[in-house]
């Protein structure tokens, strides 16, 4: 997998009590990944070169 697409000691903030497993922030960087790649393919696909809020 590539570089990490969230920041693990933001998640652990968020999640206030909460435990966060060692696991969690690579999964939750993978659907970030999935996401940012389908919203490239959205805006390429209507002729734009900005990826946009619309795209997600």
């Amino acid at each position: 997998m590539s570089e990490l697409l969230v920041v693990r000691s933001k998640i652990k903030d968020y999640v206030g009590d909460m435990n966060v497993s060692g696991d969690f922030g690579d999964e939750l960087s993978k659907k970030c990944e999935e996401m940012v790649k389908a919203a490239v393919a959205r805006a390429q696909a209507n002729g734009r070169k900005t990826v946009q809020a619309k795209d997600l």
